[in-house]
């Protein structure tokens, strides 16, 4: 308050000085008098009556109509801000002023009229407007702010302004902040109309377009190729799309954004649509749509709608990617992956395997953190590869688990290998030059491999995987071998083996260990087993794979066996169909494998249709989960962080407890059986 009453005072001041200048003046005027007096006596008696003549009129100024000047600038200053008051009050744009606990003290009335329909003048405004909250509110720091709110039917921007100085007397706590409400409706209007006509480019191909052909006799192909076809056009009709088919088993789709939120409540009831049309065909045909969304460029648009349909392709079809920038979704993916029946993609990527190792002098080859048989069994392949190819290889293995050390002792005992066959992480990133190379086997998502920074340090990179690719994808391989079709890495390192130039002499460890990754993730042949695993089975076997010995080395100690059974007993049923149990980490040496056997064996339960097993471990809570046809498992995994295939899947959970891990995966089963995924 000081600092109004200087301006006040040097105003006042100001105004006195200008009816004061008279006056002042009035001493040089006597002086010129004096002077012309000295000079001349009859002039200056003229000039001396002309002087106080002067002066009288100055003070008579001064003394009396300074006061009444005075009055008349005061009435037109309360005229003034009178007038500037109720202008305020009759301000088209609503606005109020509140105190820091959210009390309304003033209002115009417009204000009046928006929010008197909605709350209560006597209660704090965020009772109405919960957005307009004491938190929202601008400190002494920040003095501004705004916030973006909904009133009715109509969008404003809350623009709040805190003054500069807090009155004590308030009983918000000495706050006051004015709030201007501007409407913002007809802008987010044109604004959701303008983005509404935006064009979006999609991909659609069918999965198994040669396959789905076979299983039918020969003059039904046509009928069924133009039934898809029939539905895919008149589906996009439904949304006034543009589709054109670019080959055969291939379509581009082009349609506005409007619709696109229509596409996702129905959940592309497309997919369904197309699995529906039978003629006799044995296998249902399956397609999958890649979807670009972008605001920068159509250019931009089709590269996202490219890769997609790419990265659905390599999830195993039937499902729906949708790409924007760095935000994916995923839509279906129900349907079990379809084996491939034809190999010649296995021996083009073999091929190219052999000509990328034969130019290295060092090949380094790692699975996933924590690595299991699959991965570290799929490495030995990788390695015998190599070898055939007479470059030096290493597999790099950090934590040795109960169900690899079997394997590793195995190797190591034989005396057919290298001391330096299995290094660690640091020993690797001490090998890399430039004519080293990198094979990922058994993961393709960055964070999850054993050695991270390996990636960044080696320049040729290859990627040997059966796992359903996610959004943390390894970037910058020169060869990527992604097969979600396939049971195991075992498998496809067994494929890409048989057509490995010259004479692969696999040797008999070597086979048991790829025999026991095949054996091990498809659950001794139960789980994702298609014709090819059991043909890379019997490629193994000829090479020497001694089934009863693998039996015995994998057979588990009676601690673990009750380990499980105890974790079993506890189990509880969600939703009537969904088993959760926690395996308790107890001592017993890697727990997380003992958690993936739990989850296999709650299987066996009749309607049980998938089970999450959840297992602490080094600060962090594992979770398996298994089902067999009835749920995509990697579908929930997915929505928590984490992915795997639609009957086999885990995720790693950092920063929470069992119980709450437990509660994020019943949160999204409750979702999806509001959705209705959950059959």
């Amino acid at each position: 308050m000081k600092q109004d009453k200087n301006e006040r005072g040097r105003f006042t001041g100001r105004f006195r000085l200008y009816f004061a200048w008279p006056l002042w003046l009035s001493i040089p005027v006597a002086m010129l008098a004096l002077l012309v007096d000295y000079s001349d006596r009859r002039n200056g008696i003229i000039a001396f009556v002309i002087v106080a003549a002067y002066i009288t009129l100055a003070l008579m100024l001064f003394f009396f109509r300074y006061a009444g000047l005075g009055r008349e600038m005061i009435s037109f200053g309360m005229e003034f801000a009178k007038n500037e008051k109720g202008m305020l009050k009759e301000l088209v744009v609503p606005y109020c002023v509140i105190d820091g606990k959210g009390n309304i003290l003033w209002y115009n009335d417009a204000f009046y009229d928006l929010y008197s329909k909605k709350g209560s003048l006597k209660h704090p405004i965020y009772e109405a407007i919960p957005e307009l909250s004491p938190d929202a509110y601008p400190d002494m720091d920040v003095l501004d702010g705004e916030e973006k709110i909904t009133i009715g039917d109509k969008d404003f921007k809350a623009v709040m302004r805190r003054n500069m100085e807090d009155n004590s007397a308030l009983p918000g706590g000495g706050a006051m902040i004015s709030i201007f409400f501007y409407d913002e409706t007809e802008i987010n209007t044109l604004i959701r109309e303008n983005r509404d006509k935006q064009m979006i480019v999609g991909l659609l191909y069918i999965d198994n377009y040669e396959e789905a052909l076979e299983s039918i006799d020969e003059v039904r192909r046509s009928l069924l190729m133009a039934l898809v076809d029939r539905k895919i056009t008149r589906f996009m009709q439904g949304i006034d799309a543009v589709v054109r088919k670019l080959e055969k088993d291939k379509y581009i789709v082009i349609f506005r954004q409007k619709y696109l939120s229509e596409l996702q409540v129905s959940r592309f009831s497309l997919l369904d649509d197309v699995k529906s049309v039978n003629i006799g065909n044995n296998m249902a045909v399956t397609i999958s749509i890649g979807i670009g969304v972008s605001e920068e460029s159509y250019s931009r648009e089709f590269d996202y709608a490219r890769a997609a349909i790419d990265m659905a392709l390599a999830r195993g079809g039937d499902q729906v990617v949708i790409k924007e920038k760095d935000h994916i979704q995923y839509y279906g993916g129900k349907s079990a992956t379809q084996e491939k029946t034809t190999r010649v993609k296995a021996r083009v990527k073999a091929h190219a395997l052999s000509e990328l190792i034969e130019v290295k002098d060092n090949v380094l080859i790692m699975g996933h953190k924590m690595a299991d048989v699959d991965s570290v069994g799929a490495a030995i392949g990788v390695y015998r590869v190599a070898k055939t190819l007479n470059t030096k290889a290493h597999i790099v293995i950090n934590d040795i688990s109960t169900s690899t050390a079997p394997i590793i002792d195995m190797m190591n005992e034989s005396g057919d290998y290298e001391d330096d066959l299995f290094i660690r992480s640091d020993r690797a990133l001490e090998m890399v030059d430039s004519n080293t190379m990198l094979v990922v086997v058994d993961v393709n998502r960055q964070s999850y491999t054993e050695c991270e920074e390996l990636l960044s340090r080696v320049s040729t990179i290859v990627i040997l995987d059966h796992h359903r690719q996610g959004e943390d994808v390894i970037q910058n391989a020169v060869l990527s071998y992604i097969e979600p079709y396939a049971s195991s890495a075992c498998e496809m390192v067994a494929e890409i083996l048989q057509y490995i130039d010259g004479d692969v002499n696999i040797k008999p460890p070597e086979a048991n260990a790829m025999y026991s990754g095949i054996m091990i993730d498809t659950n001794n042949f139960l789980v994702k087993t298609g014709v090819r695993t059991f043909e890379a089975a019997a490629f193994l076997r000829q090479k020497g794979a001694d089934v009863t010995k693998i039996r015995k080395t994998f057979r588990s100690d009676m601690d673990a066996f009750k380990f499980r059974a105890q974790s079993i007993s506890t189990a509880d049923v969600y939703l009537e169909h969904y088993a959760f149990a926690e395996c308790e980490n107890t001592g017993v040496k890697n727990p997380t494998i003992l958690g993936a056997q739990v989850a296999n064996e709650l299987m066996d339960i009749s309607n049980i249709k998938a089970s999450f097993v959840f297992t602490p471990y080094d600060g962090k809570i594992y979770i398996s989960a298994r089902s067999i046809d009835e749920l995509n498992v990697q579908t929930v995994m997915e929505k928590i962080g984490g992915g795997g295939h639609m009957s086999v899947a885990g995720a790693q959970l950092t920063g929470v407890t069992v119980p709450e891990a437990m509660d994020k995966v019943k949160a999204v089963l409750d979702k999806m059986n509001e959705d209705g995924d959950l059959s």
